[in-house]
This record gives C-alpha cells, sequence and structure tokens, in this order.
C-alpha cells in the first residue's frame, strides 16, 4: 500500500476521531470535571493519542523518503508527543482543518469560505478551551468561564484586543501568543484571496468590455465595406469596358 491510498483511507477516520477528542476535551474543561470523575474522558484522551500515534508511524513507515518526510513532517511529530503539554494537545485538530481543505473543492470561492468559517472558528474554539483550561484555576484569573474565553479568542484572533480579558499565566501567554499569530495568518490569507478574486473579476470585465467594443465597431464597418466592395465592383466593370475598347480600336484603327 502506498502512502497516499492510505492517507486516503483514514482520513475520515481521523477527522471523526479528531471530533471525538475535541468532545471529550471541552466536556472536561468547560464542566471542570476532575478526580475520579475526569478518568472517562482522559481515557478518551489517551485513545485518541494512540490512534493519532499510530498514525504517524504508518505515514513513516510508507513514506518513500522515510528521512525526507520526517524532517518535512516535525509538527505530526509534535502533536504525538503533545499529551505531555495538556492545553497543546488541541493542535491535533488541525487534522480536521487539512480534511476540511481538501473536500472544499478548488474554486476561489469555496477556499475563502473555508478558511474564513473553518478555520476563524476552529481557533476561536481551540483558543479558548485551551486558555480556559490553564486560567480558570490559577489565582487572579480574568478568564474564569467558557463564555470569557470565547469572547477574549474572538477578541484576540481579529487583533482587537480591548485588554478587559487576558491570560495571567505562562501557558497561557503562550496560547494567546500563538493565536495572535495564526490570527494574523487567517486574515493575510483571506485578504489576499478576496484580493485575487477582485482583480479576476476585474479581468472579466474588461474582457467583456473589450468584446462589446469589438462587436460594435464590427457592425459600424459593415456598411462601409458594403461601399468598398460597391466601388471595387464598379473599378472592376470600368476595366472590363476599357479593355473592350482598347481591343475594338486594335481591329480597326480608323474606327
Amino acid at each position: 500500500m502506498t502512502q497516499a491510498r492510505y492517507r486516503d483511507l483514514v482520513e475520515w477516520p481521523l477527522m471523526g476521531t479528531a471530533l471525538i477528542f475535541l468532545a471529550a476535551y471541552a466536556w472536561q474543561v468547560i464542566g471542570r470535571v476532575e478526580g475520579p470523575a475526569a478518568q472517562p474522558f482522559e481515557t478518551v484522551l489517551w485513545i485518541t493519542w494512540g490512534i493519532f500515534a499510530l498514525d504517524y508511524v504508518a505515514n513513516l513507515w510508507l513514506a518513500e523518503d522515510r528521512k525526507r518526510w520526517f524532517i518535512w513532517n516535525l509538527h505530526e511529530l509534535l502533536i504525538v508527543v503533545l499529551p505531555f503539554f495538556r492545553p497543546l494537545r488541541l493542535l491535533r485538530l488541525v487534522t480536521l482543518l487539512s480534511v476540511l481543505h481538501r473536500t472544499v473543492g478548488e474554486t476561489l470561492r469555496g477556499r475563502i469560505a473555508t478558511y474564513v468559517a473553518g478555520s476563524a472558528a476552529m481557533l476561536v474554539l481551540v483558543g479558548a478551551l485551551a486558555v480556559l483550561d490553564v486560567e480558570q484555576s490559577a489565582p487572579d484569573a480574568k478568564i474564569q468561564n467558557f463564555g470569557d474565553a470565547a469572547w477574549w479568542a474572538i477578541t484576540t484572533i481579529t487583533t482587537v484586543g480591548y485588554g478587559d480579558l487576558y491570560p495571567v499565566t505562562p501557558i497561557g501567554r503562550v496560547v494567546a501568543a500563538a493565536l495572535m499569530m495564526s490570527g494574523i495568518a487567517v486574515l493575510g490569507i483571506v485578504t489576499a484571496s478576496i484580493a485575487s478574486w477582485l482583480v479576476q473579476r476585474i479581468e472579466e470585465n474588461a474582457e467583456d468590455v473589450a468584446a462589446a467594443a469589438g462587436d460594435k465597431a464590427i457592425a459600424a464597418e459593415a456598411p462601409l465595406r458594403a461601399e468598398i466592395a460597391g466601388l471595387l465592383a464598379e473599378i472592376s466593370a470600368l476595366r472590363q469596358e476599357v479593355t473592350h475598347l482598347r481591343e475594338a480600336i486594335s481591329r480597326d484603327p480608323q474606327h
């Protein structure tokens, strides 16, 4: 089996695994489930980690050039080792975005909608859950519930930054920095896509205007061409008459 064939087969199962992981993690964080009650959720999280670890090993094994694949996919290895950094486990959800990007098609408008709705929503959710996980139990924390975390994530990813809510823990600030950079990247991609789409529309309109102008010019030239054709026909007739006269004179010079 080739690596491409394997990735096609496991694409949707991995997406389902990522969604299960997201549901378990969100329930545990938002509900502040701790102690023995959190054990089922931790079990689900570790099972999903095992699935992602097996997927990484399978991709490495099936790669044609394993050394090259390993170097160019270090982020995949990072996703595997993330269980040791609880809030950063959410980076596994990049699987959702990669699958979504492959299924939206190749049209420019489809890509714009995907990046705006998919990437922005996922980043807001991931950022909110990650910062809430580390902030809600910290002393002097400003972010105490999911509503606060979601509001903070939205103002951060849009680079508004009101400053009414902010993380106070080191890991929370790392999450904030990552969300800021991700927000700038997403907004940049969206802006570039919209600009490209506008340029394409302007070029299409320019081509339509040029084609319409060409049709009008052709229509305006039609009578002139007809008149020229008539003149050419008269000139041809005159030439024939002159030729006949020359022939008659040559036959009878005294005429």
